[in-house]
């Protein structure tokens, strides 16, 4: 086997796994076309509502399809022992999890360019304001959510209540992003939510900026790695 193959692997079943493809692709690329075509047509000012918002939900997508969908992904596969019998082969660790998050940040990069084309044919939304810093914001975002996600396994027991734990991630990183509007919140506590990675993505493909959201989502990757090198497992917590 090599990287490639895992990569392979990794979005074969990525796309073969009805439930997570429900969850984790057909729910938050529902959400990013619905929101700003309806603002499109309930709103008088409805394309410029739809433009301003269609921005916060690539929180949705990343928050879903990137971080959730390896998580869910890598724990259900931890608990089989797929990833313990990809270990007995002549890949290294850093293989089988690079492909694992290659493949994942890839599918959250080309699910997000679809519903970028799909929000300008059907709701107006203009391309964004620069389509180079929207294209490595994402792709950046896409990567650093799959290794943040691949590393939050290691919080979750088991399996089943993979979805549950991720629940919170998606809340505090999709929401406090703008993805369901604006919310009040403590002054003191936004420029701490400004860090994170998907609120400073949010913010470049907006202002089409990259120059704060690259430095950041480098340190996320860094943290992200770190703790994939602490305290990743390979195979079930045993009782």
């Amino acid at each position: 086997m090599s990287l490639a193959a895992t990569y392979r692997l990794g979005t074969r079943l990525f796309w073969r796994d009805r439930a997570m493809l429900f969850a984790s692709v057909v729910t938050p690329v529902g959400l990013a076309i619905g929101m700003p075509l309806l603002m499109r047509h309930v709103r008088a000012d409805g394309q410029a509502a739809a433009a301003e918002l269609f921005p916060a939900t690539l929180a949705i997508l990343l928050s879903i399809t990137a971080f959730m969908n390896i998580t869910v992904a890598l724990t259900a596969r931890r608990d089989q022992l797929v990833l313990k019998r990809l270990r007995a082969t002549e890949l290294t660790d850093g293989q089988i999890l690079a492909g694992q998050i290659a493949s994942n940040a890839t599918q959250t990069f080309a699910v997000t360019v679809a519903c970028a084309v799909a929000v300008r044919l059907l709701a107006g939304v203009p391309l964004p304001r620069n389509v180079l810093v929207f294209a490595l914001v994402v792709a950046l975002g896409s990567i650093v959510m799959a290794l943040l996600g691949a590393a939050y396994t290691a919080a979750v027991p088991r399996a089943e209540l993979a979805a549950a734990y991720t629940t919170p991630v998606f809340l505090v990183c999709g929401v406090v992003a703008g993805a369901m509007g604006p919310i009040p919140l403590p002054s003191w506590l936004r420029p701490a939510l400004d860090l994170l990675p998907t609120s400073v993505v949010v913010d470049a493909a907006r202002t089409g900026d990259p120059v704060l959201a690259v430095p950041v989502l480098v340190a996320w990757a860094v943290a992200g790695l770190v703790a994939l090198r602490l305290w990743f497992r390979w195979e079930p917590r045993r009782s």
